[in-house]
């Protein structure tokens, strides 16, 4: 199916992450500090992402899209006889705690609504401020799962819709919810609760609050 697409031009990129926000489709992510256009059948064409690329790196094509999704980036990546077992989305060499990043990005309004990352996880949604307040976070509640993060306060709207999206859209075996005993931590959690609803799935929400000294207040379902 032939129709209009946005081209990033990587060399003029400057790794900003302005076009992911401004993207309401979730289908630019990052690769190699670079912006890239992941899931070329979720791009709208509508170019909301253009105005706010001050390196005017972003162009408008016509390109023959696969309705099934399969982008050239997940083609090259198969060519290569690589896996996303083996090598992070996005190619992000950073670690936390000692222990490789699973995927990029980890703010949940930079997260893409389908990756396949996703596939068959142990979810993590923290708090950001939860993974600073318990000394054992990564060991007890971050290892082996894959993680995002976020902070109600601090960003715009509600988590609820994004969150949905990505438990419809994706097989998920779990979710841990972290956040600390503060009264803008409960945004995230209420959020995540309504959005398993919205998603009409059944994934057991496991509900962790940490006290602002470091010890565990609840850990439950």
């Amino acid at each position: 199916m032939l129709r209009k697409v946005i081209q990033i031009d990587e060399a003029k990129c400057t790794g900003c992450g302005q076009c992911v926000l401004a993207c309401r489709e979730s289908a630019i992510g990052f690769e190699n500090g670079k912006a890239k256009l992941m899931r070329e059948d979720h791009c709208d064409g509508l170019g909301l992402c253009m105005p706010v690329c001050l390196a005017d790196a972003i162009t408008f094509i016509e390109k023959d899209v696969s309705p099934a999704g399969n982008t050239a980036h997940y083609a090259d990546k198969e060519a290569a006889g690589s896996s996303l077992e083996s090598s992070p989305v996005g190619g992000c060499p950073g670690v936390i705690g000692g222990n490789t990043v699973m995927q990029w990005p980890l703010q949940i309004k930079l997260v893409p609504i389908v990756a396949d990352y996703f596939d068959g996880a142990d979810l993590l949604i923290a708090a950001d401020c939860s993974a600073y307040t318990y000394p054992k976070f990564q060991q007890e509640y971050a290892e082996g799962k894959t993680r995002i993060i976020g902070c109600p306060k601090l960003d715009e709207g509600d988590y609820t819709e994004k969150l949905s999206e990505i438990f419809a859209n994706n097989n998920l075996a779990s979710i841990t919810v972290t956040r600390i005993e503060v009264p803008c931590c409960d945004g995230i959690e209420r959020a995540v609760r309504r959005a398993v609803k919205m998603s009409g799935k059944d994934i057991p929400v496991r509900s962790v609050m940490f006290s602002i000294e470091g010890t565990i207040l609840y850990d439950g379902e």
